[in-house]
């Protein structure tokens, strides 16, 4: 399990040194798991601990909502005072979301069905 997680932790460090060193608007977590994603396509493969350890890790993902309630809670005078703002860049997210995530798995889908086709 510490394997894991250094592996976890060192690729969100890179990604959060490589943001603020270059002033990116990008969250530092999202570069970490990019680096990560790409290390593991480079690699042709996911290595064991990562293999057996995320998916107890991931039984615990809704502990991440603990700190998106405190921050709506902190900020919640700010929040209140667009209400419609926030409705839109929630609908907008959400869609944009689903929607990225469909057309990456219609181009997986596509992509594994061309090498399965191919003699």
């Amino acid at each position: 399990m510490i394997e894991t997680f250094l592996w976890l932790l060192g690729y969100q460090f890179a990604g959060e040194l490589l943001a603020r060193s270059l002033g990116w608007p990008i969250p530092g977590a999202v570069l970490g798991m990019l680096f990560l994603f790409l290390t593991l396509c480079l690699r042709k493969g996911i290595p064991d601990t990562l293999r057996h350890n995320v998916p107890r890790l991931m039984t615990h993902m809704s502990l991440l909502f603990i700190p998106a309630g405190a921050g709506i809670l902190a900020f919640w005078p700010l929040l209140a005072e667009r209400p419609l703002a926030m409705a839109a860049v929630l609908l907008l997210s959400t869609l944009s979301t689903l929607l990225i995530s469909a057309l990456t798995l219609t181009l997986l889908l596509r992509h594994q069905r061309s090498r399965k086709a191919k003699p």
